[in-house]
């Protein structure tokens, strides 16, 4: 995959059960009051880190708020050597509105 494509909840949610990985972007404080269940939240003080320690062959769902940043976010990953990148469509407000169910809350 030379780009990130954008993927629906459900198509995410096919690609979690099959192992994918979710990075979710937003900030810190949102991240730790709910996420998708199993995601890691990457920020830049841990960018570095989590690339290194990643199979860059494993699928990567990226989730922000409403999906707009985390298509930048996928692009950048793509360059940084992982082979299948996603950015999740409607981003964290649509997964949790469809997947209540999916989410770790504090």
């Amino acid at each position: 995959m030379e780009t990130y494509q954008c993927i629906n909840i459900e198509q995410a949610a096919q690609l979690i059960a099959e192992g994918a990985v979710v990075a979710d972007i937003r900030d810190p404080e949102s991240y730790s009051q709910n996420h998708i269940h199993g995601a890691t939240h990457l920020a830049n003080d841990n960018l570095h880190t989590f690339i290194q320690q990643a199979d860059l062959d494993v699928p990567l769902i990226v989730c922000c708020y409403h999906g707009f940043s985390s298509q930048s976010a996928a692009q950048l990953l793509i360059q940084q050597g992982f082979d299948q990148v996603y950015s999740l469509d409607g981003g964290f407000e649509a997964w949790q509105a469809a997947k209540p169910d999916k989410c770790s809350q504090r």
